[in-house]
């Protein structure tokens, strides 16, 4: 069911605002902005097909993210999650839980699944701040708009992670967690999340990191990307990404399987 502009959620018109070609009747029947239509079809690798599956978004939050992301960062040493989450809102220039001066920023959570880092963004920003959570799994959204409470700052958004809806230079901070390991073509993503990004905003990836540069090590990574759908990222390949697009202030923590990379875009 669509929905006249009267009828939107404020939020959702902040976001209708973004867009590069936005819809002149906003589909809103599941809660929230659905951009994609009916489901293409498509052969999905392993990896999306466990994503977007009834059962994981059940489990996500609480079993699967935590467990499995933990370990990956070497639990019980590497961070645990709070830890992550409040890595994310510093790096990307946000506020903490309950701080002052938490900016009213406009932050974008590329392929956000169930919202749990969508809505740890949003408790770094003000109250004028707007989270989008971007995402094409209609189960990942469902289970997001039903863990999220009712708000002005959150919105989510069905639609293309690799090629964003969202006009140049849309978003102050852009955040991608867990995901760019998924996407078939990484490399493109990060221009169009790099593309969205004001100058002078800033990104962070939370993403797979191969254990060695061994020649081995290499082959193994295709050969899982090829059967799963799951790429494992070399220490300087997304460091790298970033610095051939320009990004400044590039730091990276690496984990025993997995590595945190941001930077900042120039303003020029």
């Amino acid at each position: 069911m669509n929905v006249s502009m009267a009828q939107t959620p404020s939020a959702a018109r902040r976001v209708l605002d973004l867009l590069r070609d936005p819809p002149a009747d906003p589909d809103l029947s599941a809660g929230y902005l659905d951009l994609l239509g009916p489901a293409e079809e498509r052969a999905p690798s392993l990896a999306q097909s466990v994503m977007e599956s009834t059962f994981l978004p059940r489990i996500y939050e609480k079993v699967w993210r935590p467990v499995g992301f933990n370990l990956a960062k070497g639990w019980p040493i590497g961070p645990d999650t709070a830890a992550e989450q409040a890595t994310a809102r510093d790096w990307l220039g946000l506020g903490q839980p309950g701080g002052t001066g938490r900016p009213a920023a406009t932050v974008l959570d590329v392929a956000c699944g169930p919202g749990n880092v969508t809505r740890a963004l949003a408790e770094g920003v003000g109250e004028d701040g707007l989270v989008v959570g971007l995402d094409a799994s209609p189960t990942m959204l469902a289970r997001a708009e039903a863990d999220t409470p009712p708000t002005d700052g959150i919105c989510y958004v069905r639609g293309n992670a690799v090629d964003l809806p969202f006009r140049d230079a849309a978003f102050d901070a852009v955040c991608c967690f867990g995901a760019l390991y998924l996407f078939d073509d990484p490399w493109t993503a990060l221009d169009g999340m790099t593309r969205v990004l004001r100058p002078g905003g800033r990104l962070i990836i939370l993403t797979s990191r191969r254990l060695t540069p061994l020649h081995a090590s290499k082959v193994g990574g295709e050969l899982i990307r090829r059967a799963t759908g799951y790429t494992v990222f070399g220490d300087r390949e997304v460091t790298g990404a970033l610095a051939d697009r320009g990004f400044t202030s590039v730091r990276r923590r690496r984990y025993p399987l997995m590595q945190l990379v941001a930077g900042t875009r120039p303003n020029t």
